[in-house]
């Protein structure tokens, strides 16, 4: 069984116009992709979010399984 984690940028509440879309075999290679695109596409640094954000975006992440 493979399993794939997602996550859209524009799911984020004020980044509806973004059209980041990521996927990755590993939440934590995911984690990476996420705070490259927002150090690289909206000038955050990943560092500084809160908790609070964190636990969002997590809430956002898909997990997706299928058969090989």
């Amino acid at each position: 069984m493979t399993t794939t984690y997602s996550y859209a940028c524009k799911e984020f509440p004020g980044m509806e116009a973004c059209p980041g879309r990521f996927y990755a075999e590993t939440e934590d290679e995911l984690w990476k992709l996420i705070e490259l695109h927002a150090a690289v596409a909206h000038g955050e640094d990943a560092a500084t979010w809160p908790a609070e954000d964190r636990a969002q975006l997590k809430a956002l992440i898909k997990t997706e399984r299928a058969e090989n």
